[in-house]
């Protein structure tokens, strides 16, 4: 039998797609949030020449496109990581890994449906009626806080759980570990006041993307690659 052979390269092909997924999910996320701030003006006293103008109609079209994919990058990302994990998870870290995550993913299809439906009535409002101002600014304040209030939220949850899974089994070097608690404080109590804070969550991403690869290219280099011809069990 090959055991040793299939459970290291499983365990080698684990953590590189799990950083290829993180890195798109982010790269995905990021665009988006940054989208959907270019077009969605913070102060009430900006939706009316926001609605006369198309380019930013046209970002959160480009949001709208981009959040769908974000989010199945995203689960990807969750499932690799906790395969990689595998059965060293902590319970009930586990469970706030994998509750906060999908509620995170459900809150981005929620945003992406509420700002599919903004773009259904600012299409048809460029008369602008004093009834499709009212709805605008509902849509408008909708919007912001669900990307602001509830996403950043949950993802702070998952930030937390995460960086706690990772330092307890020596996964997360101590920099990655703090950096992953300044991250979750950020989000949990700083984000709302500040424009773009939600970008410190793609960010997060890339980082912890980038070690993992870091890491699983420094372990096959220096020949953590299984030897076909000598772990060969009869």
């Amino acid at each position: 039998m090959r055991t040793t052979d299939g459970a290291t390269a499983r365990m080698l092909r684990t953590p590189k797609v799990a950083a290829v997924a993180g890195i798109v999910a982010a790269l995905l996320l990021g665009a988006a949030v940054l989208l959907v701030h270019l077009a969605v003006p913070e102060h009430p006293q900006d939706a009316a020449d926001w609605v006369e103008h198309t380019s930013q109609r046209d970002f959160l079209h480009g949001a709208l496109a981009l959040l769908p994919f974000a989010g199945i990058f995203f689960l990807w990302f969750m499932g690799a990581v906790r395969d990689y994990v595998g059965e060293a998870e902590d319970r009930f870290f586990a469970t706030l890994f994998l509750g906060s995550g999908f509620l995170f993913v459900a809150m981005l299809f929620v945003l992406a449906a509420t700002t599919g439906s903004l773009l259904a009535v600012t299409d048809v409002s460029a008369s602008a009626s004093a009834g499709e101002r009212a709805l605008w600014q509902y849509g408008r304040h909708l919007v912001l806080e669900l990307l602001t209030g509830y996403a950043t939220r949950m993802a702070a949850v998952f930030v937390v759980s995460t960086t706690t899974i990772g330092h307890r089994l020596g996964i997360f070097p101590r920099w990655l570990a703090w950096l992953g608690y300044l991250v979750a404080l950020v989000l949990l109590f700083a984000v709302g006041g500040t424009s773009h804070l939600e970008l410190v969550f793609p960010l997060w991403m890339l980082a912890v993307s980038g070690h993992i690869l870091v890491v699983t290219l420094r372990r096959r280099r220096a020949g953590g690659r299984p030897d076909r011809g000598a772990a060969t069990t009869p």
